[in-house]
């Protein structure tokens, strides 16, 4: 089918849904804006977003005419691939792209790009601080929070961009091609979507598909599907190990983070100086520096930037201390394995929430990386039952329900014993009872912070 001119649809009408629209009127870009939601009221969405009332809009359904003159479709990155509108889409002709691509196309610099099942904002807001010790015009974007697409407009060629990218937003690109690129580890997750974990492992390594010989990749060495990968890559890549001393690569070994590379060793920094917590956190460092490396920064700048590093926002980030029990919020810890670290990351009994929404994940690990550390757990939202009798297979019985998360909190905290901690890590996410795991972390440390002492 042959199309007059270039016309763009926009599906979603989400923050990034927002940001591409944005972006193509700043390109000059015909567009139409579409929202699957019926119910959706385009009267006061369009008074909501004033830049987007001249622009042509529908709901619930595309008319026939109007795809018909559709070039590109642009996915916001929650609409699946896999629609039948989609595949209709795609039978007519039309070009399926998604917000990243759209950025990565329109916009200018250098990119460094982060995907992984775990360990993707904190690497991605850490390799960002590094960067600023050294470039002047420095963007973190994507999954972080702010949309690549709300950047692309005003970025040049001495723009460097650091990006979080999921993978579903790595289903729908066709140029992407970062200068440096990272895969921090691959773990069951969002099986919902994907539906194998092929298909999620290949949509996570898609993320190196359109990188050129002088491009960077790296890789988590313990992680055995991405081991493997490297040795598949024809562009350089940089390895790093948790576990063991690498011939090549960063590993971490007895309290010091080090780097072999052309038969030297470098030590890069003893993890006491590190304002993060947590065998996990040592891998984010090492991935950062390897990118921060691969861009240019030098060792001094990097180690700077670590040493001034505090955890993100919703990662184990420790809220406070009410009569000796310490309260933690790791509400993005919205998958099994994102929680087992939650686990792992402290230092006493602990009296734990969990559950939420089902991604058809299992828990048997989680579960079995309890160990005597877990005194409580309070199980909450659609996932409780399920979890529940996971617990009883493995002979862990010391669990209860609560209808929400105040409550879950409440019972944590009756129970907890001075020098203990309370963690919300709910190996879920959080759809059903909130809006994001955001909400549900600024909900658990505003309740936490008003408990009595």
């Amino acid at each position: 089918m042959t199309h007059l001119a270039e016309k763009y649809l926009v599906i979603g009408t989400g923050i990034s849904g927002i940001a591409a629209c944005n972006l193509l009127q700043k390109n000059q870009k015909n567009l139409v804006l579409f929202d699957g939601n019926d119910q959706l009221d385009m009267v006061a969405f369009k008074a909501k977003q004033p830049s987007l009332a001249d622009v042509e809009m529908y709901v619930g359904k595309l008319p026939d005419p109007v795809l018909d003159s559709i070039t590109v479709a642009v996915l916001s990155p929650g609409v699946p691939t896999d629609l039948p509108m989609v595949e209709d889409m795609r039978k007519r002709g039309i070009t399926i792209s998604g917000e990243i691509e759209l950025a990565y196309q329109m916009g200018a610099g250098s990119l460094v790009a982060i995907t992984g099942t775990n360990g993707k904002t904190t690497t991605t807001a850490l390799t960002g601080e590094i960067m600023k010790r050294h470039f002047d015009d420095v963007r973190v974007v994507g999954n972080i929070g702010i949309p690549y697409t709300q950047e692309a407009a005003t970025m040049t060629k001495d723009t460097v961009t650091v990006a979080e990218i999921s993978s579903f937003q790595l289903e729908t690109i066709s140029t992407f091609a970062p200068h440096v690129s990272a895969i921090l580890n691959i773990t069951p997750d969002h099986l919902n979507r994907h539906h194998t974990m092929a298909n999620y492992i290949q949509a996570k390594e898609d993320i190196t598909k359109y990188q050129t010989a002088s491009d960077v990749t790296v890789l988590n060495y313990e992680d055995e599907v991405l081991r493997e990968f490297g040795g598949k890559l024809h562009h350089k890549v940089v390895y790093f190990s948790s576990a063991r001393e690498l011939e090549e690569g960063l590993y971490y070994k007895d309290g010091v983070i080090y780097w072999n590379r052309n038969g030297a060793t470098e030590e890069i920094i003893p993890v006491n100086e590190l304002q993060i917590l947590g065998l996990h956190n040592y891998e984010n460092v090492m991935a950062a520096v390897a990118m921060a490396d691969a861009m240019g920064v030098t060792m001094e700048e990097i180690r700077e930037a670590l040493r001034a590093f505090v955890a993100v926002e919703h990662r184990i980030e420790y809220v406070c201390e009410k009569r000796g029990v310490r309260f933690y919020n790791d509400s993005k810890g919205t998958n099994p394995d994102a929680a087992i670290k939650g686990i792992l990351a402290m230092d006493r009994k602990t009296c734990l929430i969990g559950g939420g929404y089902d991604k058809e994940s299992t828990y048997d690990e989680w579960i079995e990386s309890f160990g005597d550390k877990v005194k409580l757990l309070v199980l909450i939202g659609q996932t409780r039952e399920k979890i529940a009798e996971c617990c009883k297979k493995h002979g862990f019985n010391d669990y209860v329900f609560a209808e929400t998360l105040e409550e879950a909190i409440d019972r944590c905290y009756e129970t907890a014993a001075s020098g203990e901690a309370v963690l919300l890590s709910p190996a879920c996410a959080s759809w059903g009872m909130f809006k994001n795991y955001e909400e549900r972390g600024r909900i658990f440390k505003e309740y936490v912070r008003n408990l009595a002492e």
